[in-house]
């Protein structure tokens, strides 16, 4: 097993999540008459904008991003309150054909998204067709609750021409969707697309507690920022072949002192992410834990390890133990 520790600095950080993490407290029923709550499930092909347009619905980032498929493993939870209102975003991986076990287990969480949504997101692209994945999009053409079919990265075509034609050859597929072209990258039409989500919100108490941002602990996002920055860093095959388990998060009124092992699937795998005298590794703990401090608002003592564990892609005992299976 190999380690490396990387110490707080003196940077100044400000924290970027305020509210409280909720383990999926049960909200008080005492709220404001008329009071609105709902599911709302964002699901899609890999790759097309999902996990930015949750961060832009929600104001936090909350789901990490990068440019490589593949992105989001786990459903996520992202809560926006108001007094009038409580939305549960959900943002969901990719929907894709599995190879292995862990996208099964990728493919269920998006499945599942269709079954508890109170509204649907079907999030596509302006290059992707209603051809990917078409026996997925059969099932959303299905669905009874609201469905607005998002098409993102319009800040790509270069006339109204071109989006009329998507348009028309989406509304072939999904006749009852409601059609909102946007850019999440650019900000563009998602304050209509979060209005009309609103208008859609069926009267109900709220489902958590109003401080909470998301039903994920803590230790959740502490993974998804190291492996965030593995996927930043390396190419190829290592990002994919890569899972976070925290072992110790032990949080001081100022401070955090975090032990998180890495596993990848071979020793081949392992040089690579250490690099040579620990380069690699060093500069991963290092943007890790400056994202990490920027997150709690604390300032962070992170410990590294790398630890190879064959095939864990495949191992339902490993998957359980990543949180992949219940």
């Amino acid at each position: 097993m190999s380690e490396l520790s990387t110490n707080p600095n003196n940077e100044a950080t400000e924290p970027v999540i305020k509210a409280e993490f909720n383990d999926a407290a049960i909200a008080s029923t005492e709220t404001r008459p008329g009071h609105k709550a709902g599911f709302v499930n964002i699901v899609g092909n890999p790759n097309v904008g999902k996990s930015t347009l949750m961060n832009d619905l929600v104001g936090e980032r909350v789901s990490i991003i990068t440019s490589k498929a593949q992105t989001t493993r786990h459903r996520i939870m992202g809560i926006v309150n108001t007094p009038d209102y409580q939305i549960v975003f959900s943002d969901t991986p990719g929907v894709l054909k599995p190879n292995y076990k862990l996208q099964e287990s990728m493919l269920n969480f998006a499945e599942g998204a269709l079954t508890d949504a109170d509204i649907l997101l079907y999030v596509t692209d302006v290059v992707e067709t209603p051809d990917k994945n078409a026996d997925y999009l059969a099932k959303v053409a299905r669905q009874k609750m609201p469905v607005l079919l998002v098409i993102n990265k319009i800040d790509l075509l270069k006339g109204n021409g071109e989006l009329d034609a998507i348009i028309a050859r989406w509304k072939e597929t999904l006749p009852n969707a409601e059609v909102f072209p946007i850019s999440a990258k650019e900000n563009f039409n998602t304050a209509n697309l979060m209005n009309r989500i609103i208008e859609l919100l069926p009267p109900s108490p709220p489902y958590f507690g109003k401080d909470a941002l998301t039903d994920k602990p803590a230790r959740f996002f502490v993974t998804e920022i190291i492996r965030e920055k593995i996927l930043l860093n390396y190419d190829k095959e290592i990002p994919y072949s890569v899972e976070v388990l925290v072992e110790k998060f032990e949080e001081k009124e100022n401070s955090i002192h975090i032990m998180a092992t890495i596993y990848v699937e071979r020793d081949s795998q392992k040089g690579i992410l250490i690099g040579k005298g620990g380069s690699m590794l060093k500069r991963v703990g290092t943007e890790a834990r400056k994202d990490i401090e920027t997150f709690f608002g604390k300032r962070v003592f992170l410990e590294l390890f790398v630890k190879v564990e064959s095939n864990w892609r495949n191992r339902e005992n490993k998957l359980k133990a990543f949180g992949y299976i219940e």
